[in-house]
């Protein structure tokens, strides 16, 4: 496949979070005119039999084909059930997927834990873009279900060159979305500002220079997505609060990460960690 066919793979388990997963990555396979992978990975530490786990896994994906054929009728998804642990499974299919899609907690999962281990792995190592789908919010919009309307794209970023890789998945996922909104999230303090060489105790200045910084990322993404509607927030303090805030209504968060993670949150900012976490709908991890 070339490198704008590659799929988005749905990665289910039978529990209710990887069911919002699967319709949430059918809807955006349609948008985004890609095809749309669904895995189910047979757990090499279960103590179940091969013909047993095979037969389940037959089963899941099948119920799996049948609901994206509600979700996205005229989508006809391809399916996988690879034997190895779930988030080395996924962290190896992500090196050829244009996205990887999970549900916040599989059936392993503790009720008391916000994020599933598997979930905080695959979105630490995973060679592209992950969307972590936080089920259960409590008012979801109907329009938002059927397609009719896509809220709110929030993006976190720094002021600096990580975030380029954020800010690009964000302008082409709104792009994607005819009446998408985004909104460009940036935490500032007077310390950063001194260390990127602003003023040392001028408040109003240093919310000048993050203005300035931001509208320097964005001025050549506006320029080549001009029907995206942007809305800059340089935030004094830490972004985290208004991020996990607006993820409560957004349609998506986009956090970055550093390549190069090898362990579980490795590459995560405290921001991008806490947001991840706590987050109250659907966010992107994007490599940086």
């Amino acid at each position: 496949m070339s490198g704008t066919e590659l799929p988005v793979i749905a990665a289910v388990d039978g529990s209710s979070h990887s069911m919002d997963a699967l319709d949430w990555a059918a809807r955006e396979a349609v948008v985004r005119g890609l095809p749309l992978l669904v895995v189910h990975v047979r757990q090499l530490a279960r103590r179940v039999g091969q013909e047993a786990q095979e037969r389940e896994a037959r089963e899941l994906l099948a119920a799996a084909v049948h609901r994206v054929a509600g979700t996205a009728p005229g989508l006809r998804p391809s399916t996988l059930a690879p034997l190895d642990f779930p988030s080395a499974a996924l962290v190896s299919l992500s090196r050829d997927a244009s996205l990887v899609v999970l549900g916040s907690r599989g059936l392993g999962g503790f009720r008391s834990l916000m994020l599933g281990s598997d979930s905080l792995a695959t979105a630490s190592m995973a060679k592209c873009p992950v969307v972590i789908v936080h089920g259960g919010r409590a008012e979801e919009d109907p329009r938002q279900a059927s397609g009719e309307v896509f809220r709110d794209i929030v993006a976190g970023v720094a002021a600096d060159e990580s975030s380029e890789e954020v800010l690009d998945f964000a302008f082409e996922t709104a792009a994607a979305h005819p009446g998408a909104r985004l909104r460009i999230v940036h935490g500032w303090t007077m310390f950063s500002s001194m260390l990127s060489g602003g003023p040392v105790f001028d408040r109003g200045a240093a919310s000048d220079a993050a203005e300035r910084s931001l509208a320097e990322l964005t001025a050549g993404r506006r320029a080549a997505y001009p029907q995206v509607e942007v809305m800059k927030e340089p935030v004094n303090g830490s972004a985290t609060r208004t991020l996990v805030t607006a993820s409560a209504t957004a349609a998506l968060t986009v956090i970055g990460r550093r390549r190069g993670g090898e362990s579980l949150g490795l590459g995560l900012s405290p921001v991008a960690h806490t947001t991840l976490t706590h987050a109250m709908g659907p966010v992107a991890v994007v490599p940086c």
